[in-house]
C-alpha cells in the first residue's frame, strides 16, 4: 500500500507533439489518469485526494480580467465548434468514528463500534496483534462478526452495515464484541477502511488505525477493557494511534490489487481528531474525505470576427471553480507552442516565456465560467490546457486541446529547421553512412561500424529518450565531451590496434556510467553534477564497475520457494539439481537469505555473520556454491540490508540494540521510525515496520555492511546479490555497496503498486515503471530491478484477454523492459507471489504464455523454482533453448507487430517471432521464411529459417 506522493505537473512547452512532456512526467511522483467510457480528461494533481468543491455555490463578482465582452454573433460564421467532456473528481467530507461502549450483558463483554457517515459500501480490513513486535493475526472466531471473510492467514474483511443516527444521517457501522477474558491474549486491534465500489483504501496518518487493548504500567500489564486505565491520573484512557505493523496491510494492498480490481489509491484521515472519555468507554472521531466523479463540459467555438483579420474564440464551461486558460498558438502543422504577437488580452500573464495564462469569468448565476478573446487569422491553431489551481491541470486525454483555426491543407510543410529530434528515427537514417547524431542539441559522431552497438548500449542506457524535448538545450558539455572522447578512443584505428578487448570493455562500461548521468540530467532541470574530462589520448581503462547485467545473456532461476526452509536441509537438496539446471540453460541461480533470522524464511535477519539458517549450515551453503560453480552456474545471495532485528532492548524496552559481530547501538536505526526509537538520520526510503530500519547514511554502518558483503563474496563465493526491499533506502547507497563488492550480477526488489482507476488497470503505467527506473538510475546502473510493471500488465492482459495492453503509446513493451531493458529482470512469479504465499499469483493456466513472453523478449528473464520443477519444465526448456540458440539478450530489439484484444505478436532481433493469446497470427514470409520452433496453449514461437539452418550446420 504505497502512499501517494505527488509533485505538481506543469505544462512545459514547446513540444514536437502535444503530449504531456515525458521528462516532466518522470520528475513527478504520480499521475492520476481518469478513465471513462467516453473521451475523458486526464487530471494531474499533487493532492492525492484531488481538488475540493465547495459545499455551496460560489457566486463571484464578474471581472473582465482580459476578456472581451461577447459581441452579437447571430450572423457570424462558425469556423469550429466542439463540446469536450471533462471527467474530474471532487471531495465529499465525512467522519470516521470509533467507540468503545460500556459493558454488555453480564459485564463480561465490551463492544467496539467503528462507523463512517459517507455514502458507499464500506469494508473493514482488520486483524489483531498478540505481542509487541508481532505481525497481524486473525481475530479469534468468537470476535468475528457475521459475514467476515478470511484474508490469507493474517486478517479478515467484514462489511459494514447501514444504520440511522439520532440526527437522521445514514451511517455505516460495524460492531465487534470483545470478551474481557480475551484481553490478556490480544494486545491491539488494527484496521483499515476500504470502499468496495471504488477500491480506495483509507488509513490514519499513513498507517493502520490501532486500538490498544493492553498496555504496560512499568512492568505491570494494564487491561484497558477492564478499566485499568483509570489507575493512572496521566493515563488518557483508550486511544487510537498509527499501527506499528501496517506492513501487513501494505503487503495485502500491494500485491492483491490487480487481482481483485482494487484501485491502488490510499487516502489518509485528517490529523484533526476529537476524542472523549465516556463512562466505562471511549469515543474518537476523525475527519475523512472521499472522491466522487463529476462530469463537466467545455464548449469551444471559433467564429469570424467583424474586426478585420481576426477570429473570435469563445469558451464556456460548467466548472464552478476558478478556471485559467493556459494557451499558445501554432502557425503551421507542427503544433509547436508559440506566444502570439502583442497585444495580448488585458491582464494576461506570460508563463515562463512559453505560454499565456488568461482567466475565465464566472457566470452571474455561479454555474460555470465563460470568456472569449481575439486571434489573428493567420494563426493555424490554438493549443491550450486548463489550470484549476496551482497544482491541478486538465488536458485532453494526455494531450493538449487543439483548436484548428484555418484549413490545414493550406499550411506550408515544416522546414528543415523543424526536423524531428526523436533519436530512433535519426539513428535509423544513420545506418547508411557515417552520421552526426542529434543528442541534446549537441552532436555525437559515430561511425557505421559502431552504430548498432551504440544504439543498444549507449542510447538505451539513457532510459526512454524518445520524448526528450527539442528545446532542452542545457545539456552539460562535460558529459557529452567525455562520451565523445570515449567513443572516439575505442573506435579509432590506433585504439583497435593497441587496446585489448578487456580495456575496450572497460571503456564501454565507463560510457554506460556517463549515460546514466546523462539520463539523470534529462529528468532534472538543474545541473546536479560536474565532471572533469580526461584527455582522450591519455585515457586509461578504469577499474571495472559492475554493470548489473552480467554478460547480457543471463537466464536466472530462483532456487527456492516460500516453504523451502521447512525441510531443514534445502542446501543439500538444491545441490543435487545443479547439473540439471545447467543442462536446461540457466546461468544464474538465486539462493535464499543465508543469515540467522527471526522468521524462518530468512527475511528478518539478526546476526549477519551467523550463516547457520533453516536452509542448512554454513558448510552446506559453501558446498552448494562450489557445486553450482562446477556446473557453470553463478550464484546470487539474497541480502537483506534495509532492516535488522535487534538482540537487546534499550532502557525504554525497545528492541534496537544489536549484538553479534556487528554490535551496533540505536544510532544505526533511522530516527523517523517511530516504533524503534532510533538516533540516526531520517530514512531515505520507505520504512519496514516489523524491524528496525537501518540508517545507511551512517559511515560506520556502510563500512560494516561493505565488509560483510565482501566477506560473503570471499567466504561463501557468491557472484552477486538479490537486494531485498530496495524501496527502503536510497539507490546511491546500493551503488556504494556494489562498487565495493564488484558483483557479476545484481538485482533489486523495488516493489511498487501499479496505477488503477475505478477498479480498472490504467493502460499507461509510465509513472509506475518510472519509479523503478529512478531507483536503478540512483544506483548509476550498477544494479537491475525486477520488472514488476511487466508482471502486473501481463496479469491483466492475459487474465482478461486484453493483449492490447502489451504495447505502450509508442509501440514499445509497456514495462521497464521497454525503457531500460538491460536493467530489467523480468519474471512472472516468485516466492512471495507464488508458492503457498499466493499474494499475487499469475493467472492460472496462463503461465506458459507469460514465459513465452519473457523468454523471447529483452531483459534478463527469471524462472520460478516451482515452475521449472513441474509439468511446465519441457516447455520452459524449449523456450530457453530458443533464446540461447538465437542469441536473444538483455538489449535485443523488439518490434511489436500486433497488439489487439485477443492476440499479441512481436519480432525480436529479426530472428524470432512470438505470438501469445487465443487470437490468430501468422508471420509473413515475404522477406523471410519462418519456421515454428515452439508452441503450446495460446502461444507460438517462430525462428528465422536461415538462422535455424545455420544452427544445424554449427
Amino acid at each position: 500500500m504505497a502512499m501517494i506522493r505527488c509533485k505538481p505537473i506543469l505544462h512545459h512547452l514547446p513540444l514536437e507533439n502535444s503530449m504531456l512532456p515525458y521528462y516532466e512526467l518522470r520528475r513527478s511522483k504520480l499521475s492520476i489518469p481518469i478513465r471513462s467510457s467516453r473521451p475523458a480528461m486526464a487530471l494531474f494533481s499533487n493532492n492525492p485526494i484531488g481538488f475540493r468543491t465547495p459545499n455551496r455555490t460560489r457566486v463571484l463578482a464578474v471581472v473582465s480580467d482580459g476578456l472581451v465582452e461577447t459581441p452579437s454573433l447571430a450572423d457570424s460564421e462558425v469556423i469550429f465548434s466542439e463540446n469536450f467532456p471533462l471527467m474530474r473528481t471532487r471531495m465529499v467530507d465525512g467522519k470516521v468514528t470509533v467507540r468503545l461502549d460500556g459493558s454488555e450483558g453480564e459485564g463480561s463483554r465490551r463492544r467496539l463500534v467503528v462507523g463512517c457517515d459517507l455514502e458507499g459500501k464500506w469494508i473493514l480490513h482488520w486483524g489483531v496483534t498478540k505481542e509487541l513486535g508481532s505481525q497481524w493475526d486473525q481475530p479469534p472466531p468468537q470476535m468475528r462478526p457475521p459475514g467476515s471473510i478470511a484474508i490469507k492467514d493474517y486478517a479478515i474483511e467484514t462489511p459494514m452495515k447501514k444504520s440511522s443516527s439520532t440526527e437522521g444521517h445514514i451511517l455505516n457501522e460495524l460492531q465487534i464484541d470483545i470478551d474481557i477474558d480475551d484481553g490478556p491474549s490480544i494486545l491491539a486491534i488494527h484496521f483499515l477502511l476500504k470502499e468496495e465500489e471504488s477500491g480506495a483504501w483509507f488509513q490514519h496518518m499513513g498507517g493502520d488505525f490501532r486500538v490498544p487493548l493492553m498496555g504496560l504500567k512499568g512492568d505491570e500489564k494494564v487491561n484497558y477493557l477492564k478499566g485499568d486505565q483509570n489507575k493512572r491520573e496521566d493515563q488518557q484512557g483508550f486511544s487510537i494511534w498509527q499501527g506499528a505493523f501496517d506492513q501487513i496491510s501494505t503487503l495485502f494492498l500491494k500485491v492483491d490489487g490487480p487481482k481483485s480490481k482494487k484501485k491502488n489509491t490510499v487516502f489518509n484521515t485528517k490529523s484533526s481528531m476529537q476524542q472523549s472519555r465516556l463512562n466505562n468507554g471511549f469515543y474518537a472521531e476523525y475527519s475523512i474525505s472521499k472522491e466522487e466523479r463529476v462530469q463537466n463540459t467545455m464548449t469551444v467555438t471559433v467564429r469570424k470576427s467583424n474586426e478585420k483579420d481576426k477570429n473570435l474564440v469563445c469558451f464556456e464551461t460548467d466548472i464552478p471553480e476558478d478556471v485559467i486558460i493556459h494557451w499558445g498558438v501554432c502557425r503551421d502543422n507542427s503544433k509547436k507552442w508559440e506566444i502570439p504577437a502583442t497585444p495580448h488580452p488585458p491582464a494576461t500573464k506570460i508563463y515562463r516565456r512559453k505560454a499565456l495564462q488568461t482567466s475565465l469569468q464566472h457566470k452571474e448565476n455561479g454555474l460555470g465560467c465563460w470568456g472569449s478573446f481575439l486571434l489573428d487569422k493567420d494563426i493555424a491553431g490554438l493549443l491550450f490546457v486548463l489550470k484549476l489551481n496551482e497544482d491541478v491541470w486538465v488536458n485532453n486525454m494526455g494531450t493538449d486541446f487543439y483548436i484548428p483555426l484555418i484549413s490545414m491543407s493550406s499550411l506550408p510543410s515544416p522546414t528543415s529547421r523543424d526536423f524531428d529530434l526523436t533519436l530512433p528515427h535519426n539513428l535509423e537514417k544513420s545506418k547508411e553512412q557515417n552520421v552526426v547524431h542529434p543528442f541534446g542539441n549537441k552532436f555525437l559522431e559515430l561511425s557505421t561500424s559502431q552504430t548498432e552497438d551504440a544504439e543498444s548500449n549507449l542510447l538505451e542506457e539513457c532510459g526512454n529518450t524518445e520524448s526528450l524535448p527539442a528545446d532542452h538545450t542545457a545539456y552539460p558539455h562535460e558529459i557529452i565531451n567525455e562520451i565523445q572522447n570515449l567513443v572516439t578512443d575505442i573506435s579509432s584505428e590506433k585504439s583497435k590496434a593497441t587496446k585489448t578487448k578487456e580495456a575496450q570493455g572497460n571503456i564501454l562500461q565507463e560510457i554506460e556510467k556517463l549515460a546514466a548521468e546523462a539520463y539523470s540530467f534529462f529528468r532534472n532541470s538543474t545541473l546536479m553534477f560536474k565532471r572533469s574530462v580526461p584527455d582522450a589520448v591519455s585515457l586509461k581503462p578504469s577499474k571495472q564497475v559492475p554493470s548489473g547485467t552480467g554478460s547480457g545473456y543471463e537466464i536466472l532461476c530462483q532456487g527456492f520457494n516460500w516453504e523451502s526452509h521447512k525441510c531443514g536441509r534445502w542446501y543439500s537438496e538444491l545441490s543435487a539439481n545443479a547439473n540439471e539446471l545447467s543442462s536446461l540453460g540457466f546461468t544464474i541461480v538465486w539462493l535464499p537469505p543465508p543469515t540467522e533470522s527471526v522468521s524462518p524464511e530468512g527475511y528478518m535477519p539478526k546476526d549477519l555473520y551467523n550463516l547457520n539458517s533453516r536452509y542448512g549450515s554454513m558448510e552446506e551453503l559453501k558446498n552448494l556454491v562450489r557445486r553450482y560453480h562446477g556446473a557453470g552456474i553463478k550464484v546470487l545471495g539474497d541480502v537483506v540490508l534495509n532492516h535488522r532485528c535487534a538482540h537487546f532492548q534499550n532502557a525504554n524496552g525497545i528492541w534496537n540494540i544489536f549484538g553479534g559481530r556487528l554490535n551496533w547501538d540505536d544510532r544505526a536505526v533511522v530516527v523517523d521510525d517511530p516504533h524503534f526509537q532510533g538516533r540516526g538520520n531520517k530514512s531515505t526510503g520507505d520504512n519496514f515496520h516489523a524491524a528496525p530500519n537501518i540508517d545507511h547514511s551512517q559511515e560506520f554502518v556502510r563500512k560494516d555492511l561493505k565488509e560483510w558483503l565482501c566477506w560473503l563474496r570471499k567466504e561463501v563465493g557468491y557472484d552477486g546479490w538479490r537486494l531485498d526491499f530496495a524501496r527502503g533506502f536510497w539507490g546511491g547507497y546500493v551503488k556504494d555497496y556494489l562498487e565495493a563488492t564488484e558483483p557479476y550480477f545484481a538485482v533489486g526488489e523495488y516493489w511498487d503498486s501499479l496505477s488503477y482507476a475505478y477498479g480498472e488497470m490504467d493502460h499507461n503505467q509510465d509513472a509506475h515503471r518510472q519509479r523503478i527506473i529512478d531507483w536503478i538510475n540512483a544506483t548509476k546502473g550498477t544494479a537491475g530491478a525486477f520488472d514488476v510493471t511487466t508482471k502486473g500488465i501481463l496479469h491483466t492482459a492475459l487474465g482478461k484477454c486484453e493483449y492490447w495492453r502489451l504495447s505502450d503509446a509508442k509501440g514499445k513493451p509497456p514495462g521497464v523492459v521497454g525503457w531500460w531493458p538491460s536493467r530489467a529482470v523480468t519474471f512472472i512469479e516468485n516466492h512471495d507471489t507464488g508458492s503457498t504465499q499466493g499474494h499475487w499469483r499469475f493467472p492460472a493456466g496462463k503461465e506458459m504464455q507469460g514465459y513465452a513472453y519473457i523468454l523471447t523478449h529483452p531483459g534478463t528473464p527469471a524462472v520460478f523454482y516451482d515452475h521449472i520443477f513441474s509439468h511446465h519444465q519441457q516447455e520452459i526448456s524449449r523456450l530457453i533453448s530458443i533464446r540461447r540458440r538465437m542469441k536473444i539478450h538483455c538489449r535485443s530489439v523488439v518490434k511489436i507487430t500486433k497488439a489487439e484484444r485477443d492476440v499479441y505478436a512481436a519480432e525480436i532481433d529479426e530472428k524470432v517471432i512470438v505470438k501469445i493469446g487465443p487470437g490468430h497470427y501468422e508471420p509473413s514470409n515475404d522477406r523471410q521464411q519462418w519456421v515454428v520452433a515452439a508452441e503450446g496453449k495460446d502461444y507460438k514461437v517462430w525462428e528465422a529459417s536461415f538462422a535455424k539452418l545455420a544452427s544445424h550446420v554449427n
